[in-house]
């Protein structure tokens, strides 16, 4: 069974930036313990466009899903500390794609 790559793709305007990456670093540590989690990255945009992009690979469609409807949305529903007494902040991104694609071929570094 082939991995599976989601990337979800953020439109961030340039001054919730920082504010975004905040969040994903308040975070570090909620998905790597999930079942079939194999990768993740947050990706800054270097020019020319307000997209991120948050790339997750797993072992299967199957446990992308299980974290989708658990942790995922745990994660979520619990949000990040919010300095206005409790209200849910506002959204760092004004939209967001899922993307979703299969593992076909895959290499790293040589060893030795």
């Amino acid at each position: 069974m082939a991995s599976v790559v989601k990337i979800n793709v953020l439109t961030v305007p340039t001054e919730m930036r920082e504010t975004l990456e905040e969040r994903f670093a308040s975070r570090a540590g909620s998905v790597e313990g999930s079942d079939g989690f194999e990768w993740f990255e947050l990706l800054r945009p270097v020019e020319g466009t307000e997209q991120y992009l948050v790339y997750t690979r797993w072992a299967s469609e199957e446990h992308f899903k299980a974290w989708m409807e658990g942790p995922m949305q745990a994660a979520h529903r619990q949000g990040p500390p919010s300095a206005e007494g409790g209200e849910q902040p506002k959204p760092a991104a004004s939209g967001s794609t899922l993307w979703s694609f299969e593992v076909v071929q895959s290499t790293g570094p040589k060893q030795g």
